[in-house]
């Protein structure tokens, strides 16, 4: 193996991390012909939505229609996040083929977006994870915070790695590793990432960057070079996270994917189809997105 890897899988976030964050809801009709139009790109994995009480993320209170909605192409894994055992119940009702559960690196974080405290949300995802495996489903974690917290400031590697230890003992298949609000360099990614891969291996770890302060694709340059192959991006730049001030949108998949093909590593993705998808959801937002390469076709 050269310095990058020769492949790479994009895990598209946009529908439930992207328009989590929009202030105009977009239309479910919209959202399904948005994925419809993603599982035509060949991306292998689509994040759809979250199962969320819409009391905190009214964007998403059409999971049920969304997830139930859309045209299921073979060979893509249709994911959505769960909070606790309720929304377990609603997402496998409308057959989602992975689980996402969700908390904090950092104490303040955590309480602010789970209204729990760390040590309280472990039984609640334990009971979200054993069930979802009953079901034989696969389950992905999401720690956030991971490289900072707009509350606390740094946040330790060691409470990184406690958080990753639990979530792996409860029987979690991959962990995504959160850069929330954006604040990573590259430095910093590869400390973090030397402890992390010290411990897990790398096939079980994704990273999700935040381009808040445009250093997103310079860390994902650093986690290849470390052995890191899954990456979270979401079409077009959109997103964010509500209960993190600051936070700006995740990692544009069209840049990435710009980068990466730019390169010669392969992500199976068909760049003239992805590009009609960014249009689409562009348009019906209504304004121009993030993403830099969208910034060069249109101009």
């Amino acid at each position: 193996m050269g310095r990058w890897p020769t492949k790479v899988t994009i895990k598209e976030v946009g529908p439930r991390d992207g328009l989590q964050n929009e202030a105009s809801p977009v239309a479910t009709a919209d959202k399904i012909a948005w994925i419809n139009l993603l599982s035509e790109t060949g991306l292998s994995y689509i994040e759809v939505t979250s199962f969320v009480h819409p009391k905190w993320i009214p964007q998403l209170a059409d999971a049920a229609e969304v997830a139930a909605g859309i045209r299921r192409k073979d060979g893509v894994t249709y994911a959505a996040l769960v909070p606790n055992e309720k929304g377990l119940e609603r997402a496998l009702r409308v057959g989602v083929d992975e689980v996402g559960v969700f908390m904090s690196a950092s104490e303040t974080h955590n309480q602010k977006n789970i209204n729990k405290t760390i040590a309280a949300t472990f039984p609640v995802l334990e009971g979200v994870v054993k069930a979802a495996k009953q079901e034989r489903k696969t389950v992905r974690g999401y720690v956030s915070t991971v490289f900072g917290c707009p509350y606390e400031g740094t946040v330790a590697v060691d409470q990184v790695l406690m958080v990753a230890d639990r979530l792996f003992a409860m029987g979690v298949d991959e962990l995504s590793l959160g850069d929330t609000i954006g604040v990573a360099t590259p430095k910093q990614v590869e400390d973090v990432l030397a402890e992390v891969l010290r411990r897990f291996p790398a096939e079980q770890i994704a990273m999700h960057f935040h381009d808040t302060r445009g250093t997103a694709l310079a860390n994902i340059l650093v986690s290849m070079e470390m052995g890191i192959t899954t990456f979270d991006s979401s079409l077009g730049g959109l997103g964010g996270c509500p209960y993190a001030p600051g936070a700006s949108g995740n990692v544009a998949t069209d840049d990435l994917v710009y980068m990466l093909h730019g390169m010669g590593v392969e992500t199976g993705i068909d760049v003239e189809q992805l590009t009609k998808a960014a249009l689409f959801i562009r348009d019906k937002i209504g304004r121009p997105l993030p993403s830099r390469y969208l910034q060069t076709i249109s101009s």
